[in-house]
């Protein structure tokens, strides 16, 4: 059953002036910016989001040029003074290297989005992240999908990004003011409710081996100026709840 008219409505006004007067250089201006939040993210989480956002602040994409994520930011090893973090793998949370960087390139993602960015390449995630609305998610893997994005304009735009104690922030600044409207709009048009499942363990007690996360099918459209556009179509199956009983 399609659940219309279900819309999750985040959206900024491009290069308005309360936007601009928050720029430290008055030639500088942001087309755009975007914050994710860090509640319920693990301490591993967070310390590798601050590397790959230490990373990418500071980039700079040329006029009408393409920006690759993975290469902007470089691989997540151990090398690279990263950790192993949950991430979700068939089904279930598990530690792997980098868990947390995918904060990051969604937080750009959707700072894109608002700027009028053209999406070269985006994938999403298996499940769908708490941190973002359904839809709006850009899972990386080094040497795998990578978020690419290309430049509208005919002017370079550099990108700043920061942690905060709230959460991940990530603005695109140009030299030249743009005068634009730009709203993101989310439809749900299937929601499906995780289920529960108990499985036998070893331990003294219950534990919950997954929260459970409900399934979505969404599709996500971006309004510049008036006019619409359909921007992606994402299915994310349910993370069902997993309660591992207490050993006999």
């Amino acid at each position: 059953m399609r659940l219309l008219g279900v819309l999750l409505l985040v959206g900024i006004v491009v290069g308005v002036g309360a936007l601009v007067a928050a720029n430290e250089d008055p030639e500088s201006h942001v087309l755009a910016r975007f914050e994710t939040p860090l509640e319920g993210r693990t301490i591993s989480q967070r310390h590798n989001a601050r590397l790959s956002v230490e990373a990418l602040n500071g980039a700079v994409i040329d006029p009408h040029g393409e920006f690759s994520f993975n290469k902007t930011v470089g691989g997540w090893s151990r090398d690279m003074g990263y950790v192993k973090a949950p991430v979700s793998f068939n089904g279930a949370l598990v530690d792997d290297w980098g868990g947390g960087v995918c904060q990051t390139s969604t937080t750009l993602y959707n700072a894109a989005l608002l700027g009028g960015f053209e999406v070269v390449e985006r994938s999403r995630h298996r499940f769908a992240p708490g941190y973002c609305p359904p839809g709006r998610d850009a899972a990386v893997a080094f040497g795998g999908i990578d978020l690419k994005l290309k430049n509208p304009y005919d002017f370079r735009v550099s990108i700043r990004a920061e942690m905060k104690r709230s959460g991940l922030v990530v603005s695109l600044i140009g030299p030249k003011k743009v005068d634009r409207k730009v709203l993101l709009s989310s439809e749900i048009v299937r929601f499906v409710s995780p289920r529960e499942y108990k499985i036998e363990g070893s331990g003294p007690v219950n534990r919950v081996r997954n929260s459970g996360k409900p399934g979505y099918e969404v599709m996500t459209y971006r309004t510049i100026d008036g006019r619409q556009e359909l921007v992606s179509v994402d299915s994310y199956p349910p993370f069902h709840r997993i309660l591992e009983t207490k050993g006999r």
